[in-house]
């Protein structure tokens, strides 16, 4: 953004409020005399709703957003969350106040004494969202952006007070899609207000209208390209004077910057230690009515400093411009930051500055709980950023929608990259190229998004929007080209998500990733034995440009209770209470929080396993997260290691995560997760360094007991050459067998250590069992698959095991391997249903099956073609052995393993797949351990049942 010194006034405060829901204050000319009626009190920057101002929701509110799963409104097990003064929808965060339609503000304004000879320009930030002004009884205009200010030329004004009235409506202008995250309930909400700065500001005849400033990293100078506007005053001379001082930069003198402003730039350490200057007349042409331009060419010197995640050393650039027009002087004076980066296609990989990165991304939505809208102060940036680069990510992708001026300050300080997007998903029944106002729309918008943050250095990547519909190729074709050329600093793609046209700079597409949307329990993680060598080098071969994986991961972790309380501000999880009932009806409101772990701790694996398929493929582009943090709309998506707030749910540390997401990341490149002890373990070592340097290391491994024991470590390679890149193999590594005698869970460690003793340690739980062997019942167990022949036995006092294959279990509950894909809500039940295995890995039955009470690696054998069983027919004490986290949206009692009395004898239910034969080592060993356990003193069921009790999860 550009800031221009020239005397101003904040408008911040208090303004009067009416709305208008029946749109005629416009009609009624308010902005005549006073608004009507009482108006109440509210504070400007701020949005009505955040403030009181709105009606309760009702079951007919008109919410902007798809609703994809319509039984809230049909089903009677809604029914108590319908009643009117007491909603509670299921489908996303509910604001205590709902209100769309026109809100007037005004207030009294003093024009001081002075101003009177200089034009007066009103701004407003982050407006919701068209803006109408009246200046006394005049008109002024109307604007309706969604990504940058609002500004209205007011003209000469004479000293004294004016009355200055604004509409704002935050009805929809342009059919945007109603998912958009600029305008979605989903998200932010539908707010009404201007939440940013509101200023007066008095400019001069002449004034700098705009900077843009190009970069050249190995001429380490800048094209400062300056456009100046003029009154119609007549022709005139001038010159413009050009410096830069350099700043945030550790280890260099602080000092102050010119012209900052208190607490939105200067937390980070800043420099006096540089600076560059370069004037220049403005020719010939001299200075003509409505204005002229002028490129000023700035060397930065030999020792000019590069911005990127690394070392994000800024500078500041300050514009002079001195005018003679008529024999009167103007001056102004403007300011902004750039960073000496450039952002460029090597192959399939992206580069910044000439060297190879890895983008590490995950999505913002411009989800706000306790306002309901996106801050604009940067302290609050640079704590999300912060969070960010704490879990080894380096780039942020505001999913269609485009965040404050202050993001992009933080960004620039932090070194975090970032994918900007216009307020754009068009694909809900108005597509983009067939001649609606949204194409029109996106091109006004970029134009004004490339214009207000394009100097940041931080913004190296936009795309229009996401998965549009439509006639979208044709027309994202001409976008792609036609603002590359208008302004090249950065990387352009159509959309995120699709199409993928020749004409990008990079593709967003959403394939290569371990779980696809309508893959079910097809997908890699469900269908295939776990291993750790897959990656996407097929599509990388396929593709002659940089690919970025559009949206992977989307594991949920089930709901945080606990998390209700901080839901302080306009927004209410009232979502979260409907779940919590269905929880507390099915008897298990004891469990939520065991849930929440267990089903986080499977999310965190699957998140691992996606994480590092991307990085084994070579010249791969990187990935964007879906995401770190809960999606609370869309039917509400838990799939964050973090909730809303950005803070962690308990069951994963930003160091874990960094682990196996981070600029070097050490991989295992394993055909197996389970060995038997008389296997040697093989596997390959590469090693994903995008780090400042190619290194020199140590590469070396350990395998480490559960309690962290080392059994065995060796070298891989001592003084390796790392480059830059994830080509780095090195092996095979062979682990001798043997090192196991007993069943047991390993870690397998590897670490890349250099000379400066900088370290990077990532690792792989592997399971090692005895050689095969059979698996004979022990005396006096009986082990059938037949319902009727287990009862009459256990009835007449035997043990019995009953193996239920899938067939006879006749419930729709999709048991998979993985949690569930993004929701079962939105995704209209797509399988799998479940969130992992709750156990005890105390329990005698796991004696000689270690396991650590949530799915592992280990369980994918039983899991794979088993079956959930429905206990809703048993007795509420009965807590199975294993029991699978139904979708919250269903809250079912399930098992996989019970036990129980029946007559005078004792059983074991299962429907896991204890299939022993073949490469099973696995199933092998659980079905021994619980014939094991079946066979021991500990084999004591609590519960009695009968056998219509049994035949009911025949059900």
């Amino acid at each position: 953004m550009l800031t221009v010194a020239h005397p101003s006034l904040d408008l911040s405060g208090q303004w009067r409020c009416v709305l208008d829901p029946n749109a005629v204050g416009e009609l009624e000319q308010w902005f005549r005399h006073g608004l009507p009626g009482e108006p109440v009190a509210v504070s400007l920057p701020g949005s009505i709703q955040h403030q009181g101002l709105g009606d309760p929701v009702a079951i007919d509110t008109p919410w902007t957003g798809s609703i994809v799963d319509r039984s809230y409104f049909t089903e009677e097990r809604y029914a108590p969350y319908r009643e009117p003064g007491d909603i509670s929808v299921p489908f996303w965060l509910q604001p205590r106040v709902y209100y769309r339609g026109a809100a007037w503000f005004q207030r009294e304004v003093e024009i001081p004494a002075g101003w009177e000879q200089r034009d007066v320009v009103l701004s407003l930030e982050r407006v919701h969202w068209e803006s109408t002004v009246w200046l006394d009884e005049r008109q002024v205009g109307t604007e309706r952006s969604l990504t940058t200010a609002h500004r209205f030329g007011l003209g000469r004004l004479s000293p004294g007070l004016h009355l200055l009235t604004i509409r704002v409506d935050n009805r929809a202008v342009v059919d945007v899609g109603p998912n958009a995250h600029s305008v979605s309930d989903h998200t932010q909400g539908n707010w009404n207000g201007i939440v940013g700065a509101l200023t007066l500001t008095a400019q001069p005849d002449v004034t700098i209208r705009r900077v843009r400033v190009v970069p050249d990293v190995a001429a380490r100078s800048a094209l400062v390209k300056v456009d100046i506007a003029a009154g119609s005053g007549g022709a005139g001379t001038g010159s413009v004077r050009v410096s830069a001082r350099r700043f945030n930069v550790p280890g260099e003198a602080p000092g102050e910057v010119p012209g900052e402003v208190p607490g939105e730039r200067g937390a980070g350490p800043v420099s006096a230690g540089f600076e560059a200057e370069h004037s220049r007349d403005l020719g010939e042409r001299g200075l003509t009515s409505g204005g002229t331009h002028v490129d000023v060419e700035l060397p930065l010197g030999d020792d000019a400093l590069t911005w990127d995640e690394f070392r994000p050393a800024l500078y500041e650039l300050t514009v002079e411009l001195v005018t003679d027009v008529r024999g009167v002087e103007h001056k102004d004076v403007a300011r902004t930051v750039f960073g000496l980066r450039e952002v460029e296609v090597e192959d399939t990989q992206v580069t910044i500055n000439g060297r190879r990165t890895f983008i590490r991304g995950t999505l913002e939505c411009c989800v706000f709980p306790l306002t309901g809208y996106p801050p604009t102060d940067v302290g609050s940036w640079r704590r999300i950023i912060a969070v960010c680069q704490a879990h080894g990510l380096n780039l942020l992708r505001f999913h269609s929608w485009c965040p404050p001026e202050a993001a992009f300050v933080a960004a620039d300080e932090a070194g975090l990259y970032l994918q900007v997007e216009g307020p754009i998903w068009a694909n809900q029944g108005a597509g983009l190229g067939e001649g609606r106002p949204v194409d029109d729309f996106l091109f006004e918008e970029t134009r004004r998004i490339l214009d207000g943050y394009g100097n940041h250095p931080s913004f190296i990547m936009m795309a229009h929007g996401n998965e549009p519909g439509g006639r979208d190729a044709e027309l994202l074709a001409s976008w792609v080209t036609t603002w590359r050329t208008y302004d090249p600093r950065r990387l352009y793609t159509s959309g995120a998500g699709w199409p993928a046209i020749v004409e990008n700079d990079f593709d967003n597409i959403p394939d290569p990733r371990a779980h696809r949307w309508g893959e079910g329990l097809g997908s890699r993680l469900n269908g295939r034995p776990p291993e750790t060598e897959s990656d996407y080098r097929e599509w990388v071969i396929s593709r002659p440009r940089p690919i970025i994986s559009h949206e992977i991961g989307q594991w949920c972790a089930y709901p945080d209770f606990a998390e209700t309380a901080r839901y302080t501000g306009l927004m209410e999880p009232r979502n979260f209470g409907i779940f919590a009932d269905f929880l507390r009806e099915a008897g298990m409101a004891d469990q939520a929080e065991a849930f929440l772990h267990a089903s986080g701790r499977l999310q965190v694996l699957c998140y691992k396993e996606d994480i590092e398929a991307a990085l084994r493929t070579e010249g791969f582009g990187g990935f964007h997260l879906l995401g770190l943090t809960d999606f609370p709309g869309q039917g509400t998506a838990l799939v964050g290691v973090l909730n809303p707030f950005w803070e962690s749910k308990g069951y994963c540390t930003p160091e874990e995560f960094a682990r196996f997401c981070g600029p070097t990341v050490p991989l295992a490149r394993l055909p197996r997760r389970v060995w038997t002890a008389d296997q040697e373990i093989r596997f390959e070592v590469q090693v994903a360094h995008f780090g400042p340097t190619p290194l020199v290391a140590d590469v070396r491994w350990h395998l480490r007991d559960r309690g962290g024991k080392e059994l065995a470590s060796g070298d891989v390679a001592r003084g390796a050459h790392i480059p830059i890149g994830n080509g780095a193999r090195f092996g095979p590594v062979v682990v001798p067998a043997g090192l196991v005698p007993e069943p047991a869970q390993v870690t397998l460690a590897v670490s890349v250590g250099d000379a400066a003793g900088v370290s990077s340690e990532n690792d792989w739980d592997l399971w090692v069992y005895p050689a095969a062997e059979e698996v004979a019942p022990p005396d006096g167990i009986l082990v059938t698959a037949e319902i009727d022949d287990a009862l009459d036995r256990a009835g007449d006092g035997a043990t019995v095991l009953l193996e239920l294959g899938p067939e006879r279990i006749g419930n729709d509950v999709a048991l998979g391997f993985t949690p569930a894909f993004w929701n079962t809500a939105w995704t209209s039940g797509q399988a799998p249903h479940t969130l992992g295995v709750l156990h005890d890995p105390a329990h005698p039955v796991f004696r000689h099956f270690p396991t650590e009470g949530s799915t592992d690696w280990q369980w994918w054998e039983l899991l794979h073609g088993a079956k959930a069983m429905l206990l809703d027919g048993l007795p509420p004490g009965l807590r199975p052995l294993a029991q699978p986290i139904d979708t919250w949206f269903e809250a079912r009692r399930l098992g996989v393993l019970f036990e129980a009395k029946v007559g005078r004898g004792r059983i074991v239910v299962s429907s896991l797949n204890l299939d022993p034969s073949g490469d099973r080592a696995a199933a092998r060993q659980f079905r021994k351990s619980l014939l094991d356990y079946m066979g021991s003193a500990d084999f004591a069921p609590a519960e009695t049942l009968a056998p219509t009790d049994l035949m009911s999860v025949l059900r």
